[in-house]
């Protein structure tokens, strides 16, 4: 076969653009050879000698790619100097930045002798609450050290999308319990619950980071192409806010501590159920990569609008003003969940319309 990057055919079957097909030679009694385009191995910076790696994908698949573009296995560190002036935000804001361009171990020493107890105290609790697979692995007054654990291929980002949006839809529906029982203990688990949506998202922002740099690791992620990596970040941030309009709902739970009519409360519940219905049917067309389950989901949202003014006729004489406040802060903010999954649905219909294309 020559060695060109011309459509051709193969066993009938026509060959997409830089397609090639190679026979499998069996040599040695106990193994296949396949050869490999001279082009493509010129265009890659490769030689007789270098290495490759061979990966099986699922069951029809395997893919190979120089073992050279595989992650680097060495320590990227950094070191943060922080001054007694440093405020805790300073800090805070450092090690997120740090954490997200993928360095594993960040140290942080002072630039005067000792660090203060109020700046080892917000740099463990960025550890804690959002900075995920990371430890402290070294404590004094005179610098801290944390190192990133977690590998990047441990968790991919789909897995840690999946499980980001299980929490956020678990703290809607424990909002609505909480609301229904007046469940102040409750309402206050859900505010907590917010640190665990932030550290996912926080780590799928760093993953995303780390992979848009290494074509070989991004598909090892589970994305097809760099331009992926920036609807993953719109969604991860339409996820995390959804779980903050259940923080506000919970905080006023929290914060009046009288409950609500009970069949305004039941009206309410429905608009919300039907609100995170939307929200499966919008992420579930991007794990599907599915454009018409998205359009019908974008086309499902519309119908929140309606919900709302419905509860908000049927109470329009509340037994206070008060009351009328925090019916429509609680339906406002559940309709934000409806207009967060149309927001993912659109960004699903950007990500997979040349599927269709192609299918036209």
């Amino acid at each position: 076969m020559e060695n060109d990057n011309s459509e051709g055919t193969a066993n009938g079957k026509s060959l997409l653009q830089g397609e090639e097909t190679r026979k499998l030679q069996y040599t040695g009694g106990s193994s296949y050879i396949v050869s490999l385009p001279k082009k493509w191995i010129q265009d890659l910076g490769l030689k007789q000698g270098d290495h490759v790696v061979i990966l099986r994908q699922g069951n029809s698949v395997l893919q190979i790619a120089p073992a050279s573009k595989r992650v680097a296995k060495e320590q990227k560190e950094a070191t943060i100097e922080v001054g007694k002036d440093n405020n805790p935000y300073f800090i805070a804001r450092k090690l997120i930045a740090l954490y997200f361009l993928g360095f594993n171990v960040i140290t942080i020493v002072p630039k005067e002798d000792r660090l203060l107890v109020e700046q080892r105290e917000v740099i463990k609790s960025i550890v804690r609450r959002v900075l995920m697979g990371t430890e402290i692995i070294a404590d004094s007054a005179t610098g801290i050290t944390l190192q990133v654990l977690i590998n990047l291929l441990d968790l991919s980002v789909d897995a840690a999308f999946k499980r980001m949006l299980l929490i956020a839809k678990s703290m809607y529906r424990d909002t609505l319990l909480a609301l229904k029982e007046n469940n102040v203990e409750l309402a206050e688990e859900v505010v907590k619950s917010d640190d665990e949506v932030d550290r996912f998202s926080f780590y799928i922002v760093r993953q995303l980071k780390i992979a848009i740099k290494n074509e070989h690791l991004l598909k090892e992620i589970g994305l097809e192409e760099p331009r992926n990596c920036l609807g993953y970040r719109l969604i991860a941030k339409s996820v995390e806010r959804v779980a903050d309009h259940a923080v506000i709902i919970a905080k006023d739970i929290t914060e009046n501590r009288h409950p609500l009519n009970k069949d305004v409360v039941e009206k309410i519940a429905g608009m919300s159920y039907f609100a995170l219905e939307v929200l499966d049917e919008a992420c579930l067309s991007m794990f599907k990569r599915d454009y018409e389950a998205a359009d019908r989901a974008i086309e499902k949202s519309r119908r929140i609008d309606e919900m709302e003014k419905t509860i908000l006729r049927a109470v329009s004489k509340p037994r206070d003003v008060n009351e009328l406040y925090r019916i429509k802060l609680i339906t406002e903010n559940i309709r934000r969940v409806a207009e967060y999954a149309s927001d993912i649905a659109e960004i699903v219909l950007n990500m997979t319309v040349q599927h269709t294309l192609r299918k036209g």
